[in-house]
Formats: structure tokens, sequence, C-alpha cells
């Protein structure tokens, strides 16, 4: 998972940096760090936590495949669980 698929993929379901922060069960300021990929280390399990909070909203996480890592939302009544 990387900064810019995190930035995307909250840009694909109109949330807020609270809005997902809250979600996730972390401070904006932590969600800001983890989107900027900064030179600031996030835990791994944070951005666990805040991936499986966009999987919730509605976003599947494509991994690298040759074509470049991705996201994109998944189909209505076919969300991730």
């Amino acid at each position: 998972m990387d900064f810019f698929q995190l930035r995307a993929a909250r840009a694909l379901t109109g949330l807020s940096q609270p809005e997902v922060a809250e979600a996730a069960g972390v401070s904006v300021p932590t969600l800001k760090r983890a989107e900027a990929g900064g030179p600031i280390k996030v835990a791994d399990e944070t951005i666990q936590a805040i991936a499986a909070a966009l999987e919730k909203a509605g976003v599947q996480f494509i991994p690298e495949n040759g074509g470049g890592a991705g996201v994109r939302l998944t189909k209505r009544g076919k969300q991730a669980k």
C-alpha cells in the first residue's frame, strides 16, 4: 500500500480526512502523514486501519501487477467486508 493509493482512495469515496480518520481510529494529523508519504513513517498497523476504513467505504485496492498499483470503487452490493 502506497501513500498515493490512500489519497486516491479517499478522493474516490468523497470522504473528508476527519471522516476517514474517525472511521480508522486515528488522528487527522496521522492520516495526513500517511497520505503525504513524507519522511515521517506511519506504522504499518495504522496504514492497514486506514485501508480497512476505506475498503468499508467501498474502495478496492489493486496490487502492483505489472501495470501499476491502483484503487477503484467496488460495484454496489459487492463492497469488501
